[in-house]
């Protein structure tokens, strides 16, 4: 396992920092990132970023404290690929529920996707435990104008996509990829 070497800040995420975190996500996702931190503005959401001396965010992901009454719920937590098992997502995950421990709540929930065991096994390292489980479906934008649905196969960050075109009135319309998943729901408390 390769081992991180040096200093990493946690701080809250802004909008300057948007432009560098295209490895999350497509457009649509940092369109979502934008809109949590507009929540965020209003007290609703914390949205952090873990960041080496460059400043540059490296992890990301956001804790809402409306889903869930007495609780804090994690969510689009993502580390950049190339950092992956380094423990930098640990490091995020702690300083989130610190921000929960510090609105004085005592319960951390997130949902991670049934195919997904490596995101899994570090929230069971961390102390959280399966407590139910939900589905969940997600749009992203996708490339050509297209549309794409499918499921995320299992070891893939990108869900398998069949492609097809779209168009409303004549007229191109944003394309979307629709991905569903079952989620496992997990909690510290």
């Amino acid at each position: 396992m390769a081992e991180i070497v040096g200093p990493m800040t946690v701080r809250d995420l802004t909008r300057e920092d948007l432009a560098s975190c295209a490895w999350s996500g497509l457009a649509c996702h940092l369109a979502s990132v934008a809109e949590a931190l507009d929540r965020a503005g209003r007290g609703e959401v914390d949205y952090l970023a873990v960041c080496p001396p460059s400043g540059l965010p490296v992890a990301l992901g956001g804790v809402d404290y409306a889903l869930t009454p007495g609780a804090g719920t994690l969510w689009q937590l993502a580390v950049h690929g190339a950092l992956q098992s380094c423990g930098i997502g640990t490091i995020l995950i702690r300083a989130a529920e610190q921000r929960i421990r510090a609105r004085g709540l005592h319960r951390a929930e997130l949902g991670v996707e049934e195919n997904n065991p490596r995101a899994r096994a570090l929230y069971e390292r961390l102390g959280y435990v399966a407590f139910g489980r939900k589905p969940e479906s997600w749009n992203e934008n996708a490339p050509n104008w297209t549309v794409q649905v499918g499921q995320r196969p299992s070891r893939s960050r990108r869900p398998e996509c069949y492609w097809g075109s779209r168009s409303r009135a004549g007229g191109s319309m944003p394309a979307v990829r629709s991905t569903v998943a079952t989620n496992s729901l997990l909690a510290l408390v």
